[in-house]
């Protein structure tokens, strides 16, 4: 029993010490930022010095139930922050004279949210909530150059801890960084860009959303619900670009999103359409070209395989326009380049089906037809070829550019070539780079 007694005593003169280990630190934690204070430029370390201590104080239970040591805490992560503000802004000052402590922003608002849980008495939420409103400025900034350095989620975090405080001071009467509607509206806005860039599409919706209920004027929220919406059900989604471009007729990015959108589910008439309207726009933008080229590159295929000559052959002569249009406006863009080669080829392609039927036919009248149809298939062939030689040029590492080289050149009984380009396409399949094309300009 006397042991028993003994061992008692030890652990509560243990935690007696480590209480008053935890007061003293709180203590040299507020006479390190008061130092620090009086002389910022003169007394950086005390800085340092100051979380330390603070962080120490905490680790004590007693001390961690303290709202006004939370408060502390948030004071002294929230100045580490005011500092890197200045640093980035203004150029003042040195980062390696900081505290090196992660998100110190959102550090000081997780603070001062632990002291107005733990207030009991009106000052200690008072002070708190002059916390929240200390903090929605710099978590601010700190979401800002987190998003200028691309560190999307770190953003995303940031911003929609501003939007929480002021839902927090907004519900005590207080006074928020937010408060004016302008403000409250572009804080969503860029919390959702931020979400929606850090892969979190379901958080990006809630804010967008918010946003297109109070018919928010930016064009870029119809564009992301479409996106966040999209992969569940295209043609609902729909919805938020048709609403945009009407409310945002002259937005090219709504425009190419509804472009992409016809592209996606394939109808392509309506897709000439809108991307009549955005070469209007952009007369100088070469992919729209390539791109109409391709849209009727599909029609033409649809209506050859139908068996109407005459409307195939309208659009075959437009898809051929476009991609030559594509190619006036940057000679090297190498995916109009291989399509005019591709247009060519598989018009040979579709007329090899024919000379099949026509082989089963022995007459003169057969071989003649044979003979004639073989020589027409082999003239789109030739017309294809250097279409393929200068995409190859352009591009070494295309496969399907190389495909179509090696297959040319086995119907022209050219092994020799063909091999060459089974070659490098098994290299370029085996995740090989190859370094110079064939055909050097």
């Amino acid at each position: 029993m006397k042991k028993l007694i003994l061992g008692l005593l030890a652990v509560l003169l243990i935690t007696t010490a480590y209480a008053q280990d935890g007061k003293k630190a709180l203590k040299e934690a507020n006479k390190a930022f008061g130092a620090y204070n009086i002389d910022p430029t003169g007394n950086k370390a005390k800085l340092t010095e100051a979380v330390e201590q603070i962080d120490l104080a905490l680790e004590d239970a007693e001390i961690a139930k303290d709202p006004t040591a939370w408060d502390t805490k948030g004071k002294i992560y929230n100045e580490i922050t005011n500092q890197i503000v200045a640093i980035r802004q203004l150029g003042i000052g040195s980062m390696d004279e900081l505290p090196k402590v992660e998100h110190p922003a959102r550090e000081a608002a997780k603070a001062f949210m632990k002291a107005y849980e733990l207030a009991e008495k009106k000052w200690q939420t008072k002070d708190a909530l002059k916390g929240f409103q200390l903090a929605q400025g710099n978590l601010s900034n700190m979401g800002i150059f987190l998003y200028e350095d691309q560190d999307y989620d770190g953003a995303f975090q940031d911003f929609k801890m501003v939007v929480d405080l002021h839902e927090k001071l907004t519900k005590e009467g207080e006074k928020s960084a937010l408060d004016e509607k302008e403000d409250y509206n572009n804080q969503l806005y860029i919390t959702g860009l931020a979400a929606l860039n850090a892969g979190e599409p379901e958080a990006a919706s809630g804010y967008f959303q918010k946003l297109y209920e109070m018919k928010y004027d930016k064009a870029a929220i119809y564009e992301a619900l479409y996106k966040i919406k999209a992969d569940d059900d295209v043609e609902a989604a729909y919805k938020y670009l048709e609403e945009g471009r009407k409310l945002f007729p002259d937005d090219v990015s709504l425009l190419f999103a509804e472009i992409n959108h016809f592209l996606r589910i394939n109808k392509l008439n309506e897709l000439i359409e809108k991307l009549e309207l955005a070469i209007a726009k952009e007369p100088d933008n070469v992919s729209l070209y390539s791109t109409m080229g391709n849209v009727y590159d599909n029609l033409y295929q649809k209506e050859a395989q139908g068996g109407d000559a005459e409307r195939s052959k309208e659009y075959f002569d437009k898809a051929l326009s476009y991609y030559n249009q594509a190619i006036e406006k940057d000679p090297t863009y190498s995916d109009a380049v291989y399509s005019i080669g591709a247009l060519y080829y598989n018009k040979a392609a579709a007329m090899t089906l024919e000379l099949n039927k026509l082989a089963e036919d022995y007459s003169k009248e057969g071989l003649k037809k044979y003979e004639s149809l073989k020589e027409q298939i082999f003239a789109e062939f030739d017309k294809a070829l250097p279409h393929f030689q200068k995409a190859e040029a352009l591009n070494p590492n295309d496969m399907n550019t190389l495909i179509a080289l090696k297959e040319i050149y086995a119907r022209k009984d050219d092994l020799e070539k063909s091999n060459e380009f089974k070659e490098r396409l098994d290299k370029v399949q085996a995740g090989e780079k190859i370094e110079s094309s064939y055909f050097k300009n």
